[in-house]
């Protein structure tokens, strides 16, 4: 017989950090909008998050690594949007945004929830951001929740 450990989504006592871009401005403040609101109907107090805004994704993991490595937050939430265009830019600034969120979460021991939109248009990125295919913002919020709540219990 296997144990099981799942984390529960109670958030009460939780201090979160979420890093957000302004670049695609219009997307990312959904994204924020979205994890407040989930991070508030699991308990957390307003009060106890803290969002650092920065000018783009690629920007994301520095911030997100300080805040992690700052013994303040239980977890670090990563919020931006890239969307496709016609160079390879794209390509580069998402991959340096994802290995710099994994870097900061593995290094700090804590959760650092990617949150950072790579999509091909605008539309697929408003359909992320509260559209029809929900709110990854808000998604991101229980995902962080949860985790802190399993490496509580590991």
């Amino acid at each position: 017989m296997s144990n099981h450990i799942e984390g529960s989504l109670d958030g009460s006592g939780l201090k979160i950090g979420i890093v957000a871009a302004k670049f695609n401005e219009f997307i990312t403040t959904k994204l924020v909008e979205g994890a407040e609101e989930g991070l508030s109907e699991n308990g957390v107090d307003g009060t106890d998050v803290t969002i650092a805004y920065v000018p783009g994704s690629f920007e994301i993991p520095v911030v997100a690594s300080k805040m992690a490595h700052s013994g303040n937050y239980d977890a670090v939430i990563c919020l931006g949007a890239v969307i496709k265009g016609d160079t390879d830019h794209y390509e580069f600034v998402a991959g340096e945004a994802t290995r710099g969120i994994a870097e900061a979460s593995i290094s700090s021991g804590i959760p650092v929830i990617f949150g950072v939109l790579t999509t091909h248009n605008m539309q697929h990125a408003l359909e992320r951001s509260g559209g029809r295919k929900g709110n990854a913002g808000h998604s991101c919020a229980l995902t962080a929740i949860e985790t802190v709540n399993v490496l509580r219990t590991v």
